[in-house]
């Protein structure tokens, strides 16, 4: 005999069906302009941990652009904390800075007090025509509107004038390192190796009006454990996706690099990758 649904209830009456457990949203993904501004927030942590420049980089600027920075005129821009900034200055060049952010600008004031920094962006650059030697972007060049910053950049260049786009991008190839990025695109659903794919003429410039040539440098620092996730920390993919998400993977991460290097030093290794172009003479 069929039992009643009625006589699973404990007062005889319909049971009412539980409501279906919701499905939670997909998060949206944080857009460009969140992940550009996300660094004025860590100022501070981006300027005492992330890594600096080989000098074989301003070597391979000098030579590309068969024109010495000892003395030249260079406008380098998304100067963020001054990391860049700096040791162009360092290497003879008179550098002014251009900055769109307040959190970058003032730890910029506040390290390199005697380099002039004016606040800007690459897609309207506030300089003079045909006024610098050199234009140079450090990390910066993909947070740009590249229909607005090329023309700008080569309004502002003197003829003959150089554009130099570098970035520091991880040696993939050492294992430790395409572990790591393993782990970062599996907790936080992004590729890692896109950073290297899109650093090319053509994602630099869709207009094709400059002729690029890339090299690359490879070069290593080795720094203690805590000064490498605060490092990677210091990413905007880690700033926009919230303190209790990023801690979380880096306390995970620490175990994992405690493994490879007990000591607690790492030895982090890097590929810079420099496009340059220059203007007619």
């Amino acid at each position: 005999m069929t039992t009643p649904p009625s006589a699973h209830h404990p007062t005889g009456a319909q049971a009412t069906p539980e409501p279906p457990t919701p499905t939670p949203p997909t998060p949206t993904p944080p857009t460009r302009t969140a992940r550009a501004h996300s660094f004025n927030t860590a100022a501070a942590q981006y300027a005492a941990n992330r890594p600096s420049y080989p000098p074989a980089l301003f070597d391979a600027i000098e030579a590309l652009a068969d024109h010495p920075l000892p003395g030249s005129r260079v406008a380098d821009i998304g100067a963020g904390t001054g990391i860049a900034t700096a040791l162009l200055h360092a290497r003879g060049a008179h550098v002014i800075a251009v900055e769109p952010g307040d959190g970058m600008a003032a730890q910029f004031r506040s390290t390199l007090p005697d380099i002039p920094i004016i606040r800007g962006t690459g897609d309207d650059l506030p300089l003079a025509d045909a006024s610098v030697d050199f234009v140079t972007y450090a990390q910066a060049w993909h947070w740009t509107d590249q229909s607005r910053s090329v023309p700008e950049a080569l309004r502002v260049l003197r003829p003959g004038g150089a554009l130099a786009l570098w970035w520091n991008t991880e040696a993939l190839d050492v294992p430790w390192i395409a572990e790591a990025a393993v782990r970062t695109e599996r907790h936080f659903g992004i590729d890692t190796a896109a950073e290297r794919r899109n650093v090319n003429a053509r994602a630099a410039d869709p207009t094709g009006r400059l002729d690029f040539t890339r090299h690359t440098v490879r070069w290593s620092r080795r720094v203690p454990i805590d000064t490498h996730l605060a490092n990677i920390g210091s990413h905007s993919v880690f700033l926009v996706h919230g303190a209790e998400h990023t801690a979380a993977f880096l306390a995970e991460e620490r175990e994992h690099l405690l493994k490879a290097f007990p000591d607690g030093i790492v030895e982090e290794v890097y590929d810079v990758i420099l496009l340059l172009a220059k203007t007619p003479a």
